[in-house]
């Protein structure tokens, strides 16, 4: 049932990519962004309250006020550096798909998942045999689906290749923060951080009006309630009963299922060169995720 969990959150993460790309149609990828965070924090408030229930019936939840407010301070400040890092991470995907087939931009994001392990060096672990093969099969798979025919790379790709280098940071980011926070209240924070962060960009530099907005408004509620309310929440139970390595492959296939997406709804075809590198890219994000066997500590 986990499992099922799971891949309903990479479902909607990987559909998630066409109401992104359709909401370009009506808004500029600030303001998209904007209204879509504020409507994914909005969501997360019952969440947190459900959340809280639970911890408190099982007896999780901080004992003294001192605590209470240690813990909040912490969720606080995490959630306003995750929301910064998120906008750009973000921005660089929306800016991305504005050049890009939806279904490329899944396969490419998804590469965050070998270039984490890259980014661990930094903490002092070293990258393992495995680590280096997947991202020489995932730089391979890249190639082939970004180079055109005139052996040019697509600028829309490199964004969202971008995007990618900071969704690892990121999650690198979470996962230093979120062992001492209120989890699902830190990514509300986030959300708002970038929603704020994000409607001042937008009120520079376009121009928003409500028409554009109700146009938008199922892609608007599709990426803000499902994408960052219902999928998160779902990520959090699954996970609860799913070993990492397991989740991370299935949520990984929002991947696949972005261009499946893209191709019935939007009608995005890839060439045959395309579909090979997003092969390659995807196998490169299962060897990342196979076990490690016997491996020195330390290693990534």
């Amino acid at each position: 049932m986990s499992l099922l969990v799971l891949l309903l959150a990479a479902i909607i993460w990987g559909t998630a990519f066409v109401a992104q790309a359709v909401g370009m149609d009506h808004l500029g990828p600030f303001s998209f962004n904007a209204i879509r965070y504020f409507i994914g924090s909005i969501s997360l408030i019952p969440v947190i309250a459900v959340v809280r229930g639970i911890k408190r019936k099982k007896g999780e939840e901080p004992v003294t006020e001192e605590e209470k407010k240690t813990r909040t301070i912490h969720t606080l400040k995490s959630g306003v550096l995750c929301g910064v890092v998120l906008t750009v991470a973000s921005l660089l995907q929306q800016f991305g798909i504005i050049y890009t087939s939806v279904g490329k931009a899944g396969f490419i994001t998804a590469l965050y998942i070998i270039i984490v392990p890259f980014f661990s060096v930094l903490i002092g672990k070293k990258i393992s045999l495995k680590a280096w093969l997947a991202a020489i099969i995932a730089i391979i798979g890249f190639y082939f689906m970004c180079i055109e025919g005139a052996d040019v790379i697509n600028i829309g790709d490199i964004l969202v290749l971008g995007g990618a280098v900071v969704w690892a940071v990121h999650i690198l980011l979470i996962d230093r923060f979120a062992p001492k926070a209120e989890v699902v209240l830190m990514s509300a924070v986030q959300f708002l951080v970038s929603g704020i962060i994000c409607t001042v960009l937008s009120l520079i530099f376009e121009t928003v009006t409500l028409q554009a907005v109700k146009d938008c408004l199922i892609p608007l509620l599709y990426a803000g309630v499902l994408s960052c309310g219902i999928a998160y929440t779902l990520q959090i139970a699954g996970q609860k009963r799913v070993e990492p390595t397991l989740a991370c492959l299935v949520l990984s296939l929002e991947s696949v299922f972005s261009a499946i997406a893209g191709w019935i709804v939007l009608g995005q075809r890839m060439a045959g060169i395309e579909i090979l590198g997003c092969l390659l890219a995807f196998a490169g994000v299962v060897v990342a995720q196979l076990p490690a066997g016997k491996m020195k500590k330390g290693d990534a």
